[in-house]
């Protein structure tokens, strides 16, 4: 699908790509750690934009974004997402964040919780025991070398730039080893409607889902057959069999009508 609007928006000293489809409330989807726009979020915004104003960007040293001489955080992606939809004046929005996206999406919540109407949290993690004990074994050895192909691919379609890929990857890789808990003080201040979806084979715990679930008082939670994004087309683990059934958009498209109704 063609975006209507392929644009750059300066934001806290980024240059920040940003992609608009479709029209009426605005959904923002923000990507997971080494991703793009197009490698989580491909498959499942024809079908999104079809009822929706789809925006969806890059953060920093993603993709078609540039960086900074700084590390990543999720505090500071929350910030610069919500300087992107303050310079293009959207004063409220619905948010899908997938993965670190789902992380940075709380941030949203709890730092400018103003702008978020509700919110879709995709196998979000908000403490380090949301994830079994060898995600923390992997991560302190992470290389670009184990990092999916597919998502190499991605970037270098629209970032031909091999340095590019390797800052990218070590600055997601240093920003998840180093990730310090949410506390329950800020887990329960989210008041924004809250869907939680993960796989059944998610990278999260299903634990992990069910206390999210209890913490965040106006929340419902699906857990879905598939791996870590499978549900919603991501494509390193998306079925070719399956491309053209995302299975979570029915449960997506009834949380965003029967919650603004």
């Amino acid at each position: 699908m063609v975006p209507s609007t392929v644009n750059h928006s300066v934001v806290n000293g980024l240059s920040m790509y940003y992609e608009i489809y479709g029209k009426g409330f605005p959904l923002v989807l923000i990507h997971g750690g080494g991703s793009t726009i197009q490698s989580n979020f491909e498959k499942i915004i024809p079908y999104l934009a079809k009822k929706n104003m789809i925006i969806a960007m890059e953060l920093q040293a993603h993709g078609r974004t540039t960086d900074r001489q700084t590390d990543t955080s999720f505090e500071q992606d929350a910030d610069d997402v919500f300087q992107l939809l303050t310079n293009l004046k959207i004063k409220q929005a619905n948010f899908l964040g997938f993965s670190n996206g789902a992380t940075t999406t709380m941030q949203i919540a709890i730092r400018h919780p103003e702008i978020v109407h509700k919110m879709i949290l995709a196998s979000p993690l908000a403490k380090r025991d949301g994830v079994p004990n060898g995600f923390w074994d992997f991560m302190n050895t992470a290389s670009l070398d184990n990092m999916p192909e597919k998502l190499k691919e991605y970037y270098l379609k629209v970032n031909p730039s091999l340095e590019g890929l390797k800052n990218m990857h070590d600055k997601d890789a240093k920003r998840v080893v180093n990730f310090k808990d949410l506390s329950d003080k800020q887990i329960q201040s989210i008041e924004a409607p809250t869907l939680i979806i993960i796989g059944d084979q998610d990278v999260i715990l299903p634990e992990h889902a069910l206390e999210l679930h209890k913490q965040i008082q106006n929340s419902n939670l699906a857990i879905i057959p598939g791996q870590h994004g499978e549900y919603i087309g991501e494509i390193t683990t998306i079925n070719p069999k399956d491309e053209n059934h995302i299975v979570s958009l029915p449960i997506i498209e009834k949380f965003l009508i029967v919650i603004s109704s």
